[in-house]
């Protein structure tokens, strides 16, 4: 039978499919003979509890400038009768819209496998679930006072202060000990912003590279080593910063070790964390990326290892 899939993400004119994630799963569940229909976040409604979205059919090429042929008009599909798979690949920022997707998606649990678990999307946001493994990381402090990020910066010197939803490397400030701006930078975060920001101790070793692991239904499968373009701190690929292929350390294996089996119990099939200097700073669960930079270097299949896992996920519900 074949599988049909629901994609729920960015406008897929507008992505670069040298690197796009999304893109990759794609490829692979066509090559595995699924169907897919494209829809953005905004297409969802509901409606007397059934959830549906204004999709339309469409395949994938791996051809820059021509990666994409709708084969149809855009149609009203019941995610929960006309979908066996939706992957919820939307990029951040993680706002109301970002959390109001999971509630609708969450209402077709039982019928659909939404990857990643919507209810658990929700419940783990990048720099807040990561908090639960505080001898991961460095020292962290989640605050909206001065006061407190005054006296943090006081005990571990230069600091980075960051939005707690925020993506891509955006409003990612570095403060060194002697910097007087850190009480305009609260007060911006705190007129941009109504929920608190992140103060993280500045880990010099982030010009060595900020790794980014991913890990499929909580087992390693990978990484690339993002190196700071000169006269940045921000390693993101979106914000400038290059790959590079990498091996794990034995420290990080020993972090995907204790994350892996909390990742695998929430249905988080495809996660991507982030590592400097041994330091866990960020567990990625909205919509990881990487893939393709990983394979290119190890000649590897993620893609393909994260749809064995979500057939294998699909079998145990049968």
């Amino acid at each position: 039978m074949t599988m049909r899939i629901a994609v729920q993400m960015d406008p897929i004119e507008t992505i670069n499919i040298g690197g796009d994630s999304t893109f990759a799963l794609m490829l692979e569940a066509q090559k595995r003979g699924a169907s897919l229909v494209h829809y953005l976040a905004g297409d969802l409604s509901a409606e007397n509890g059934r959830v549906r979205a204004k999709a339309r059919p469409l395949k994938v090429m791996n051809q820059p400038g021509a990666h994409y042929e709708w084969l149809g008009e855009p149609r009203t599909v019941d995610i929960g009768d006309e979908a066996d798979v939706v992957l919820m690949r939307q990029d951040p920022p993680f706002d109301m819209g970002y959390i109001t997707a999971t509630h609708l998606l969450e209402q077709v649990q039982d019928r659909v496998l939404v990857v990643n678990d919507p209810a658990e999307v929700r419940n783990a946001p990048e720099k807040l679930f990561v908090l639960r493994f505080p001898d991961l990381m460095p020292p962290t402090l989640v605050t909206k006072s001065l006061e407190e990020a005054m006296d943090f910066r006081a005990r571990h010197g230069a600091i980075v202060v960051k939005p707690l939803y925020g993506n891509a490397g955006t409003a990612v400030f570095l403060i060194d000990k002697t910097d007087g701006n850190l009480p305009a930078l609260v007060e911006l975060f705190g007129s941009v912003w109504r929920e608190p920001f992140m103060v993280q101790a500045f880990l010099p070793s982030v010009a060595e590279g900020d790794k980014r692991i991913v890990l499929i239904d909580g087992e390693p499968a990978g990484g690339i080593n993002r190196l700071p373009k000169k006269g940045e701190i921000r390693s993101n690929l979106a914000a400038g910063g290059s790959a590079q292929p990498t091996e794990l350390t034995a420290r990080e294996q020993e972090i995907c070790a204790r994350l892996g089996p909390e990742l695998k119990k929430r249905g988080l099939i495809f996660v991507g964390i982030d590592v400097i200097g041994g330091y866990l700073t960020e567990i990625n669960v909205t919509s990881p990326t990487g893939i393709r930079a990983i394979d290119r270097f190890n000649g590897t299949d993620t893609p393909a290892r994260i749809w064995d896992a979500i057939q294998a996920r699909l079998d145990a519900r049968c």
